[in-house]
């Protein structure tokens, strides 16, 4: 099972790193509800988050996700003091902290720029990432972290810009057709003449039936009814030979 979770963690982050920029370290913006379920499950994120993605990390949270814990009182303080251990990332909000949520979906923008992934437990913030393209989110699966699948938005988005790069304009076809008529001498007309002449092809041997041998039993049949329809020669006694050979020479000395 942990052979094949590596390898869905590695095909989605190439999916993010071939269509969208990502790059070591990946920058984790972690909100207070993903600090508490941590806590509850036993999981250590500094210590596993750079083991479950394979690769280095920079955890990150923000003012007002720092501000919104402590605000909660002493029923979210383990979660609170596993929030402060992160790096504090500016989130513009000084001075009028807004939820951790809100901040969160500000700090990603309509395109997330600045390639955040974003781990959370608020089924809100999850939903909105998800309709961001470009956005990874990590959730906790009880105590195992659960990179999710590419959302819907982001593989349209990464599809629409694949097209668009291996898309040839207008402009370059017509170049290159002007090219292949100046320097090969090779014309449109051509080409769809060429493809319009198709060869006859043979039957295909692998769908033919191959031949039966003849069998030894069929031969000596065949053998038989040839040698029975040969002429037979009539054999003559020899006094009639006799007979006709005197009466030929008669005939002779008569004339």
């Amino acid at each position: 099972m942990k052979i094949s979770r590596h390898k869905k963690v590695h095909r989605y982050l190439s999916f993010y790193s071939n269509n969208y920029g990502f790059r070591q370290p990946y920058q984790v913006l972690i909100d207070g509800t993903f600090c508490y379920a941590a806590l509850k499950n036993k999981f250590n994120i500094k210590e596993h988050m750079p083991k479950y993605l394979d690769a280095e990390v920079k955890l990150l949270t923000t003012p007002c996700v720092i501000i919104e814990t402590e605000s909660l009182g002493h029923t979210v303080f383990g979660a609170m003091i596993i929030v402060k251990q992160f790096a504090i990332h500016r989130c513009g909000h000084t001075g009028k902290p807004v939820p951790g949520s809100v901040c969160l979906k500000s700090m990603l923008g309509s395109e997330n720029s600045s390639r955040y992934i974003i781990a959370t437990q608020d089924r809100e913030l999850q939903r909105a990432a998800r309709e961001i393209p470009g956005t990874p989110l990590i959730y906790l699966h009880q105590k195992a972290p659960t990179l999710e699948h590419p959302s819907a938005a982001s593989e349209r988005i990464a599809q629409i810009q694949n097209q668009a790069k291996f898309h040839v304009s207008k402009e370059a076809g017509n170049l290159l057709t002007s090219l292949k008529k100046q320097k090969l001498g090779i014309s449109t007309t051509d080409t769809q003449e060429q493809r319009k002449k198709k060869k006859n092809k043979g039957p295909n041997p692998l769908s033919c039936k191959k031949k039966k041998k003849k069998s030894s039993v069929e031969t000596v049949k065949q053998g038989v009814i040839k040698k029975s329809r040969k002429r037979k020669r009539v054999k003559v006694a020899e006094h009639v030979k006799e007979h006709l050979i005197n009466k030929a020479k008669e005939h002779c000395n008569t004339n």
